[in-house]
This record gives structure tokens, sequence and C-alpha cells, in this order.
């Protein structure tokens, strides 16, 4: 297999930082501030949709309490009143979490782990997660084979390019839910297999996940919540904070390079 093209060259962490405010993978995103408190305060009042999976209990019930852990690990703004108009992501953040999540990669290599790979968001980052899992292979880890024949949300749950996605009516969907990941992790064990040592996804697909106890990391929005609390929580290793589907999928290619450089992996096609 020849090297990706995303593999040259490796940016620099300043570069990268540039690189994400440019196309607003962070700094002033495109999520509006209004929809972004709206999610808080439904997390907050309980709507399941926005816990991903997780369990929260009534840990999380102040909306001003998901804002301040949002401005700490995302970098949202912080003051409570602003209430209209732009929201931000500060880069230097998701730098720091993909340098994180680097570490947990690199462990999964030196350990040859068994990683899932999963995404809600294919019509973002399913090249993310497919070249990572292909570095990933490439080191010697197993890159875990979902069982066939998998339904969820009136939906087929199958694997692409090594990443399970859902899959509705031909298309690959986009979706908050943990039931695809649910049905995965199932199915596994009804085959008797061994579960994930570790899992990298998205949206629910990773909440469900670290609430199962397996060893989770990966990419969250500013409206979505859900996964940073998990990560306050412990539940979750590392969630990275970027707008998750920017205008440009190619944009993301400066961010998964830095992501293996930093992992000491090879970027694989």
């Amino acid at each position: 297999m020849g090297r990706m093209p995303i593999a040259s060259p490796v940016p620099t962490r300043a570069e990268l930082i540039d690189h994400l405010v440019r196309t607003r993978i962070a700094g002033d995103v495109a999520t509006p501030r209004d929809n972004n408190l709206s999610h808080y305060r439904r997390l907050a009042n309980g709507d399941r949709y926005y816990w991903f999976g997780l369990e929260f209990g009534d840990r999380w019930a102040d909306e001003q309490d998901v804002l301040a852990v949002m401005a700490e690990r995302c970098g949202v703004v912080d003051d409570p009143l602003h209430r209209m108009g732009q929201d931000t992501i500060d880069p230097e953040l998701t730098v720091g979490a993909l340098d994180r999540m680097a570490a947990v990669l690199r462990k999964a290599a030196k350990e040859r782990q068994r990683v899932l790979f999963a995404t809600g968001h294919p019509g973002g980052l399913l090249d993310v997660h497919r070249a990572t899992a292909a570095a990933l292979r490439a080191a010697g880890c197993e890159i875990v084979e979902i069982p066939g024949g998998l339904t969820a949300d009136e939906g087929y749950v199958f694997q692409f390019a090594d990443v399970a996605v859902l899959e509705r009516g031909a298309t690959l969907w986009h979706t908050h839910s943990p039931a695809p990941m649910a049905a995965v992790l199932d199915g596994l064990e009804r085959e008797g297999r061994p579960l994930p040592d570790l899992v990298v996804a998205d949206h629910g697909w990773a909440g469900c996940a670290g609430q199962r106890g397996i060893t989770a990391v990966g990419y969250a929005d500013c409206n979505d919540p859900a996964l940073f609390l998990g990560e306050a929580e412990g539940t979750l290793a590392v969630v990275v904070p970027l707008d998750d589907h920017v205008t440009n999928p190619r944009f993301y290619d400066p961010m998964t390079a830095y992501l293996l450089e930093a992992a000491g992996l090879p970027s694989w096609g």
C-alpha cells in the first residue's frame, strides 16, 4: 500500500492551529451560540438524545455547570449572558486533545491492542477514522471486525473501510444514537469474541463504549456536550473538540497527519 498524501508534510503545532482556524474546524466555528445553549439545556433537562449513551443521572441538571465544562474543555464563550451569534472552539484545546489521543494510540500500537473504529458523522470524519485504523493495522493492532447482520435504529450496522457506520436507504447515516455501538458490542459478546481494548469514535458510538467500561477516545463538536462531560467524569479517556462537519472533509487531513505523527504511526493508504 502507498503512503497517503496527508502524510506530507506533517504540520507543526503552530501550522496546524493556523489551519484549524482558517478552515473553521476550530476558532470561530459555524455552530451558532443559541444552538449550543439549546443542546446544553436539553442535556441538563434529561433529554437522553443528547446523552449519547452515557448515564448522567441528575449530576448535570444545571445548564450553567454544563456551560462551565464546555468552556474549559472545548473553549466556548464562558459568559452565560452571551446567548446569540458566534461561538468558538479553542484551537489550543483541539491540539492539546490530539496530543493526548496520540498517547493513547501509541500505547495501543505498542501493546498490539484490539481497536474498534466507528463514526456517526461519516460525511466529515470517516476518513479521519479510516486513516487512523490503517495506521494502527500497519503497526500490528487488530482492527476489530464487527459481526455481520447487525441492525439498529431501522438501519444496518456494517463496516466501511474498517469503520463501523449506520446505513439506511443505501446512505451512510449521520447519527447521535448509541444503539449501533450497542448492537456491535452485544454481537461480539453473542459470538463469544473479546470486546475491543480501545474504541476510537464519536457521537453515541463513543459514549456507549465508554459507558460500558471500554477505553474510548473520540471527537465532538461544541454543540455536543455529552462526550466532554463524560471526559470530565473519566468515562471517556480523550475527547477532541472540533467542528465535526466542515465544508470539505479534506480539511481534516493535516489534523490526521499531525495525530499519526504524534502517535509515532505511519500514514498508510
